[in-house]
Parts: C-alpha cells; structure tokens; sequence
C-alpha cells in the first residue's frame, strides 16, 4: 500500500456540504480539493460527490458543468467513487423527488423514492444506528454491531440488487444507507459530521484508494 496522501476531488457543482468533507477527508490524511475542473477530476486518485438538496437540481447542475459524463468515465475505469447524502442518490438509475421522474448517473441500479416515514416527521433529520448487512472495505473499521449516523434526508434510495447494499437504518420504514457497487460507494448519512465512526468510515475510504486495489487495503 502507497503511503502517499492520495489525491480526493470533491465534486464542485454548487450543491452543499464542500468544505466540511474537505476538512474530514484532510483530517484522515487525504490530500483534498474541491474543483469542478474536468482535467484535475481526471488526475485524481478517487472523487467524492457531496450534495444536500433535490435530486433535479443535482443532476441539472452536474449536466450544465458537464461534470456527469466525468463521474460516469471515471466509475467504468474503476476510480473509487464516494457519493454522499444526495451525492449518494444521484449515482442511482432515477428519483421521482418533485414529481417527476428524473434520471441519475445510473452508476447503482435502482430508484431514489420519498421516505415512507409514517406518523414520523419528514425531513428525517438526526443520529440513526446503522446495520451493517455486508461486509466492505469501505465498513472494514466499524464496530460489527453496526454504529451510529447523522442523516438528514426526505427521499430514501432504493437499491435493485440486495447485494449492492451494505448498510441500513429504520425510519418508518429500512431503507438502504451506505451501498456499494464496484469501486462506487455512497452513504445517505454525513460521514462528515457523524463524529468518530464517520472519521473511520472515511479512513476507510482513503485506505482503499491508497491501496490501489480495494482488496489490498487491509493486507
């Protein structure tokens, strides 16, 4: 494994959380950036796509910067990818967030619906234990009984393969929350701001990418 800092670009398409994910991934010893700039999204060694807001809006942004041709050309060539909160919806097929069915990056299949959150109060803001369902070097550092998260969400997404899953938590109804496919991840929480197993979920994700190859970043 490299001992190198690698290189993370945080996806810059005027969507939220920028500078409190380039502080934690700083903080766990990555070198990150944010920039929207095709060539140093290009020379990156992983990207991170932040994003608090509706789903339409995300992917409008990330088209008019041309940004979403560069997620989907880097997730086929195996660059690890982290989605996070709406970062983490946009890499699915679709959302119906507005009324209308809006297409995502199509990274992870499945569809991103409003949260069935019963008598609960919507948007589900606050900590949730999650439960952990698959093993991933992504979850490698985390307590097995699973651990806590701060989310803040009123749309849940809807993977359609059980085995793209590796976590969930329950608000009204289980709902994916961290989801794997490939060298692409996401989690509906804020790793950034879920404290101490946030920090070690992303040390996790620095770990991978600093192995180069995922299997590899325990050895």
């Amino acid at each position: 494994m490299s001992t190198a800092r690698p290189r993370i670009a945080i996806v810059d398409y005027d969507m939220g959380n920028r500078r409190s994910v380039e502080k934690a991934l700083e903080h766990v010893g990555a070198a990150a950036s944010i920039t929207r700039d095709p060539a140093e999204l290009q020379a990156a060694d992983a990207l991170v796509l932040p994003g608090v807001g509706a789903f339409p809006r995300g992917m409008r942004n990330l088209r008019h910067y041309g940004l979403d041709a560069v997620l989907r050309e880097r997730a086929s060539a195996g660059t690890p990818l982290l989605g996070i909160c709406l970062g983490m919806q946009l890499l699915f097929d679709s959302s119906t967030e507005l009324g209308e069915l809006t297409p995502g990056l199509g990274l992870i299949s499945g569809e991103v619906r409003a949260l069935e959150a019963g008598s609960l109060r919507v948007p589900h803001i606050g900590w949730n234990e999650v439960t952990l369902v698959r093993d991933s070097q992504l979850t490698a550092l985390l307590p097995a009984s699973g651990a806590p998260f701060y989310h803040v969400h009123s749309y849940a997404a809807h993977p359609s393969l059980e085995q793209d899953v590796l976590g969930t938590t329950e608000y009204g109804e289980r709902f994916a929350t961290i989801v794997a496919r490939g060298s692409v991840y996401g989690t509906q929480f804020h790793p950034e701001k879920s404290s101490r197993d946030g920090l070690t979920l992303l040390t996790s994700f620095v770990r991978l990418v600093q192995a180069g190859d995922p299997a590899q970043a325990y050895a």
